[in-house]
């Protein structure tokens, strides 16, 4: 039986993306976005939504621009913080002591130390209510050489990704292989 939770912000999993920015003075930043994902394959792009409170808020307003840095499990502690403090009053880069670069594609910064970055040219903004959605196309995406597979590709088991349990405030790592999309699935296939 299903037990109805009323509408809430709850789905599983919820990725953690790191964004980066430069603000007007041209200072890096880098929040905790965990409303996001991929929104369409041609052209290539992602939507996060923001509050407009929030200081990267202004800074992809006024830079038209935006990176996606994928975290590792090992820099969860600095992910969080990238959530909790406002870029507005602190030097996020400092405190964690991790390095923005600047990107020569977009007009913002990615965090050297995480091993896959997506930089996001803002194509469209949609005022959704609490927050504003922003999609961005996504320009280029950089990868960690150590990260690929023997094939080429990028291996989710050395990226080591993690994702976000809204309804308990936690975070959690990525699981075990299950099978291979859109091959599993074919047994059913004329049935």
């Amino acid at each position: 039986m299903k037990k109805s939770l009323g509408a809430k912000t709850i789905l599983y999993p919820t990725p953690v993306f790191i964004v980066g920015t430069y603000d007007k003075a041209g200072k890096p930043n880098a929040m905790n976005v965990a409303w996001g994902g991929l929104c369409c394959s041609s052209p290539p792009s992602v939507a996060i939504s923001l509050r407009k409170a929030t200081y990267t808020y202004g800074n992809i307003v006024e830079r038209k621009a935006f990176t996606i840095n994928i975290p590792s499990e090992n820099y969860v502690k600095e992910a969080d913080y990238f959530g909790i403090a406002s870029g507005g009053s602190e030097d996020k880069f400092s405190a964690t002591k991790l390095t923005p670069v600047k990107s020569d594609i977009v007009d913002a910064p990615y965090i050297k130390e995480f091993p896959l970055i997506l930089e996001c040219k803002l194509k469209h903004t949609i005022e959704i209510g609490l927050h504003t959605q922003f999609i961005g196309e996504i320009m280029d995406v950089k990868v960690e050489e150590s990260v690929l597979g023997e094939d080429g590709a990028i291996d989710v088991e050395k990226v080591l990704p993690f994702f976000y349990a809204p309804e308990i405030r936690a975070y959690y790592g990525v699981g075990k292989f299950l099978g291979k999309a859109f091959s599993i699935g074919k047994q059913f296939k004329g049935k």
